[in-house]
């Protein structure tokens, strides 16, 4: 991806949650999108499909390993976090997806 369409990506998501314009400070380019709502979130995403698909890019891979967490969940929140994790547990494994089951 080019540095002008991610730059254009940020600014647009920018907009779409801030009244001021957005940084130019490298380090303080960062969304944090933990505040918006639904619709705004939403708009984010749209935003971004819409500039990825212009130049034709229509699948995304994140390739970098899960990191750490920066923030210390509350005692609150652990009851969510748990059901959370219940709920959307880890994929399994899917040792050959393509190939036929064997009968």
């Amino acid at each position: 991806m080019s540095p002008e369409l991610r730059a254009t990506i940020f600014d647009r998501c920018w907009a779409l949650t801030h009244t001021e314009a957005p940084p130019t400070d490298p380090k303080e380019r960062v969304l944090d999108l933990r505040e918006g709502t639904e619709l705004t979130l939403e708009a984010c995403l749209s935003t971004i499909r819409s500039l990825l698909a212009d130049v034709d890019i229509r699948i995304l891979t994140w390739d970098h390993p899960v990191s750490e967490p920066t923030h210390q969940s509350t005692p609150e929140a652990k009851p969510l976090i748990d059901r959370l994790g219940r709920l959307y547990p880890e994929p399994p494994e899917i040792v050959d997806p393509e190939s036929p089951a064997a009968g």
